[in-house]
């Protein structure tokens, strides 16, 4: 939509540079909905690709400041960041709710998450030292330093709007880079949010900056000559696509894509409280993480009989409402667009001759409201539960990103391990058992890039990597932790002498440190 055409009673999102807000040169906008009502509450610019070189230029500018700070100097101000953060919170999380429809206590979640990233970022000066060795050949000593990059990049999704976003800027920004986001236009305020409280805190302008914008701003991100770095998450065909183009010009690029995470089932299991976890971790923020079990695989039919009876009996209990109801368990789904792809793949599942146990498109909202609003339009969709689901069908093939759980019965362990290693994603994966030999085979042999064992969602703390396998992850480096610093640093390796006499005269032939 356009500026100048449509009629717009709401609040408007422009871009975050250089520590003020920029509205940029287009008046091209995209609606904010309310996912709880279906109603548009916003509207967000969408930059150009001139946009977008500007904001590069400036933030290129910045880093020279910013990169010159000794690293105790940039942490002090992120410390700050952090506090300020944790202050406004609440406000943070409201806002988050209000555009993504999860819940407010699963939108404080998810900017705590994004904290830890930068409470292990203050861990920079640390994190940065070189190595260094003396003497490697007649006064001759060697060493390394661990440089900014430059300016980098992060282009994130709508599901993680704060987490996604701090895990991306927090080690950037702590090893000297400026830092370009461009998140979701679907939730756009809190990244702008964040970049005011880093200005609040002393960051200099221009260093962290927020555009908006779908492909036109992500393309001119991914030609840009002074972007070397690029971190993506989002779908498996998007994060190839950014990996291919920046392999193209030579960047830099982690780029995380879809998941289908199993949740291996086996004889010796606490039934009970495996059901309780499997149902929390599948139907937790309407099924929009990429670390949602999605699969469950018992092993054995007894197993599979008193799971799914168990999960049966705990569905109904379950509360859908609007993202500010205390008492919802899952809020809306974020778009009318993905709860119809939802309804769809669940179509599929059923016309494949999977048993369709609980069917949540049968959820009606008609009689609640959200402040006195219907909630009738609102993107919801109930908890729905397939049994019998077969390899091939796309209920299991695809990531429905959706309240949606289907369970696929394994004969044996070897057969529950085969499924998620020889599923085309690879990013999260759990199993439940009071078996440690059993866990620990487990672990070792499935082909899976994070692991819970009885742990239903394996996010690993803020001080390990995340990251998954196969067409979940692409690039060499993970998500923060130690991989963080490596992934926005370069290493300069120096080799010195000081002699103290005269030189013989010019050497020809290979040094050797003697």
């Amino acid at each position: 939509m356009s500026a100048d055409t449509h009629e717009h009673d709401g609040y408007t999102v422009y871009h975050y540079v250089d520590g003020a807000t920029f509205h940029g040169t287009t008046e091209n906008f995209q609606a904010i909905l309310n996912p709880s009502t279906g109603k548009e509450q916003g509207r967000v610019v969408l930059a150009d690709k001139k946009d977008v070189d500007s904001v590069i230029a400036r933030a290129a500018q910045a880093q020279k400041i910013w990169g010159s700070f000794n690293p105790q100097k940039r942490i002090r101000v992120i410390m700050k960041w952090i506090n300020l953060i944790t202050e406004h919170i609440d406000e943070i999380a409201r806002t988050l709710s209000l555009e993504h429809g999860k819940t407010f206590p699963d939108a404080k979640g998810d900017v705590q998450r994004g904290l830890d990233v930068l409470e292990f970022s203050l861990g920079a000066p640390h994190q940065l030292k070189g190595e260094y060795s003396s003497e490697v050949g007649t006064g001759i000593d060697t060493y390394s330093l661990r440089q900014p990059l430059g300016v980098v990049a992060g282009i994130t999704p709508f599901n993680f709007p704060a987490m996604i976003p701090l895990w991306k800027a927090g080690p950037a920004l702590a090893c000297g880079n400026a830092f370009v986001l461009k998140p979701s236009e679907r939730d756009p305020s809190v990244p702008n949010r964040l970049a005011e409280l880093f200005i609040e805190a002393g960051g200099p302008a221009g260093v962290l900056n927020v555009v908006h914008g779908g492909k036109e701003a992500v393309d001119a991100i991914l030609d840009s000559d002074v972007v070397k770095a690029v971190g993506f998450v989002g779908s498996t065909p998007i994060a190839a696509y950014i990996y291919e183009r920046c392999a193209a010009t030579g960047k830099r690029a982690q780029c995380f894509g879809g998941a289908k995470n199993h949740a291996i089932v086996l004889p010796d299991a606490d039934i009970d409280a495996a059901a309780d976890a499997i149902v929390g971790a599948a139907y937790g923020s309407a099924g929009e993480r990429c670390m949602a079990l999605s699969v469950a695989v018992p092993v054995g039919e007894e197993t599979a009989e008193k799971l799914r009876a168990a999960i049966v009996e705990k569905i109904p209990s379950l509360k859908v409402g609007h993202s500010l109801d205390p008492e919802a368990d899952y809020g809306p789904l974020v778009t009318k667009e993905a709860k119809q792809r939802v309804e769809k793949l669940i179509a599929e599942g059923v016309a494949a001759g999977a048993e369709l146990v609980v069917d949540g498109r049968e959820l009606d909202m008609s009689e609640h409201d959200f402040a006195g609003e219907s909630i009738a339009d609102g993107f919801y969709a109930g908890p729905s539960f397939f049994d019998h689901t077969t390899p091939e069908m796309s209920i299991y093939t695809e990531e429905i990103f959706g309240p949606v759980l289907v369970m696929v019965r394994a004969k044996s362990i070897e057969e529950a391990t085969a499924l998620p290693t020889e599923h085309r994603y690879g990013n999260g994966v759990a199993i439940f058992t009071r078996n440690g030999g059993a866990a620990r085979e487990f672990v070792k042999n499935v082909q899976v890039g994070m692991v819970g064992v009885n742990v239903p969602i394996p996010v690993p703390i803020a001080y390990h990597t995340f990251g998954g396998w196969k067409a979940s992850g692409f690039g060499d480096l993970n998500q923060h932790g130690p991989d963080a610093f490596r992934f926005y640093t370069k290493t300069k390796t120096v080799t010195s002498r000081w002699p103290e006499d005269e030189e013989a005269g010019p050497q020809f032939t290979m040094p050797l440190m003697n």
